[in-house]
């Protein structure tokens, strides 16, 4: 009766190391895509047999934030999903939530074609892209965006336009909020200016978002 309660305080005590090494490859990622897996393990305090007891190496590292991010993404989705709204505060809404979203996890984009190959990522956005895909179908029958491609091959270019961004962020040749992106994505879509403009600033006053991985995946 007594072996179950002993081992409880060891799986939680493994559930919170595996949340550490996360956390830690999270951030030191960010700043230096080619950290090893030895450099994460001393920046979160255990040793290196601790970081290979949960992941087999870098890949399964890796793999396992891409698996965070897909979580957090779908969650955010689903916060950021408003049917009933009109298409361009849809959009708008949809961008502002996702953008810090984007930026948390802004390394996976320069690591995640070199280790994880692109059909990877595209499992990661598939969430993100059938929502935009579902607001732009939506835009386009009302005429609130222009209707030049179909939606999906629209939803495609502004998701390629929005990646770039978060490059640009991830070398440091721009900086934003989130604002400035919105605004780019709902005047590529065909939002006049001042009205994208408006848009947006009506919005980020009242959007909060702060979604925190679920880091027991």
């Amino acid at each position: 009766m007594t072996k179950p309660a002993a081992r409880e305080p060891q799986r939680s005590n493994s559930r919170s190391n595996r949340a550490r090494i996360l956390a830690v490859a999270r951030r030191e990622l960010a700043f230096n895509p080619d950290t090893t897996l030895e450099e994460i393990a001393r920046a979160a305090g255990v040793v290196r047999r601790t970081v290979y007891g949960h992941f087999a190496g870098r890949t399964a590292l890796l793999d396992a934030l891409a698996d965070e991010a897909a979580g957090v993404l779908r969650t955010a989705v689903d916060v950021a999903t408003a049917p009933s709204e009109d298409p361009e505060r849809a959009f708008a809404r949809f961008v502002l939530t996702m953008w810090p979203i984007g930026d948390r996890y802004r390394m996976l984009l320069s690591l995640a074609r070199r280790d994880l190959g692109m059909e990877r990522v595209t499992d990661v956005l598939a969430p993100a892209r059938r929502e935009v895909t579902g607001i732009l179908d939506r835009g386009q029958a009302a005429g609130t965006f222009h209707a030049h491609v179909p939606p999906d091959v629209l939803s495609a270019a502004l998701e390629a336009l929005t990646l770039s961004l978060l490059e640009s962020v991830n070398t440091q040749a721009w900086k934003d909020n989130a604002e400035a992106t919105a605004v780019t994505t709902l005047i590529a879509a065909g939002v006049p200016t001042e009205r994208a403009e408006a848009v947006v600033r009506e919005l980020s006053e009242s959007i909060d978002v702060v979604i925190e991985p679920d880091d027991t995946l």
